[in-house]
């Protein structure tokens, strides 16, 4: 299966690496490493994860974030790269945007 990530999902992805970066000293690229080899296995196992707000959830292995995408003509479309200790309400909204 191919696997796109959308605008939405880079902006995420970009916004979680600042604020690990803040943290400190190269987590942002540690934080980008992990989650993109995430998102890699939705290649093999989009298909098996449970959908919550209307869409497949998978979780990051490493850090608190939930990779959101729907599947669509054999291609896993990641639409956010939320971080989990938000707020379920602000999560939902979130998705409804991308």
């Amino acid at each position: 299966m191919k696997v796109e990530l959308l605008a939405s999902a880079k902006k995420d992805l970009v916004e979680g690496f600042g604020f690990y970066e803040r943290q400190q000293s190269g987590l942002g690229a540690n934080f980008l490493e992990s989650l993109f080899g995430d998102i890699d296995t939705l290649a093999h196992h989009a298909g098996i994860y449970r959908r919550i707000h209307g869409a497949h959830r998978l979780l990051s292995t490493r850090f608190p974030y939930a990779i959101y995408y729907n599947i669509e003509d054999s291609t896993a479309k990641v639409k956010a790269v939320l971080d989990c200790r938000r707020d379920p309400q602000r999560i939902q909204r979130e998705l409804g945007k991308a």
